[in-house]
């Protein structure tokens, strides 16, 4: 890859990787239905007009199901389902439950993509791993256990949303589509942030890590990836997977004080690596 392409990598996969620990500090004031609209709001507030100036809005004529229906599989349902679960679950644990997603996608097209011995070792490989996350950080049961239900959830919605456009979204570009699904996901929820407004003063903290997750970690995170995509393809860019819960952990120790048990690193290592055998395409067979 090229210098401005690692350069790309390096800026999604840092900005993919800090949500959870953002979301994790807007939380403490701030409710979780008003963190997601405020966040798809900000986002929408830099995406729109930039889609505007490029002209790309008219590809969206006719198509308002699809990207309602988008926006509620793709943004407003997960982003909904993390940001709860993170009131029972640590920043660390949803971000690697997250990485789950390509595990997900493989299980998903099972018909369309036959199941090798490979796939079916990483979809083990993959499952194994969250159970042995699930299985030694949430012990104790009780709410925590509700909590990375959501999060896992979420890498479902996550991974339909990648078909769905893969089989309707195909004709329109990139920076339309997600303008029109995060000005869809704000609409939808506005009405329900209304009624979430904060009654308790708001600590500067909060309200700043409100903006970086919807301006950095989701405008702008979207823009690189697409970018990212255009400079090195959409295999190459999809690496970032295995890059950014590594961030999540290091930020969640790190500036949360989030425990650190041997889980984690084995939960990680089973997780990023089923997910690259399942997503592995094999070999054509050469004629002899």
């Amino acid at each position: 890859m090229s210098r401005r392409a690692w350069l790309l990598f390096a800026v999604v996969s840092l900005l993919w990787g800090i949500p959870y620990f953002l979301i994790k500090v807007a939380i403490v004031d701030l409710s979780p239905v008003l963190v997601v609209f405020a966040r798809t709001a900000i986002a929408a507030a830099v995406l729109v007009p930039l889609a505007a100036v490029r002209g790309l809005l008219p590809t969206l004529r006719g198509r308002l199901r699809f990207v309602v229906a988008l926006s509620l599989v793709h943004i407003v349902g997960p982003f909904l389902l993390i940001t709860y679960g993170e009131l029972y679950v640590t920043s660390s644990l949803a971000g690697l439950i997250i990485a789950v997603e390509p595990v997900v996608v493989g299980l998903m097209l099972a018909r369309a993509e036959p199941f090798t011995r490979l796939r079916v070792v990483g979809l083990v490989l993959g499952f194994g791993g969250v159970a042995v996350l699930t299985g030694v950080e949430l012990g104790g049961g009780g709410p925590a256990v509700i909590g990375a239900a959501m999060v896992l959830l979420a890498t479902v919605g996550y991974a339909y949303a990648t078909i769905m456009i893969q089989r309707h979204g195909s004709g329109i570009p990139p920076t339309a589509l997600v303008a029109g699904s995060m000005l869809s996901s704000t609409v939808l929820l506005t009405p329900f942030a209304v009624f979430a407004l904060p009654a308790q003063p708001v600590r500067g903290g909060s309200w700043a890590a409100l903006a970086a997750l919807g301006l950095f970690c989701t405008a702008i995170a979207l823009i690189a990836f697409y970018a990212l995509i255009n400079d090195a393809g959409p295999n190459r860019a999809g690496l970032v997977t295995y890059v950014n819960p590594l961030v999540a952990v290091a930020l969640g120790v790190a500036l949360l004080n989030e425990p650190l048990r041997w889980s984690l690193p084995v939960g990680a290592v089973l997780i990023l690596t089923g997910c690259w055998l399942s997503t592995r395409r094999p070999r054509p067979v050469r004629p002899a």
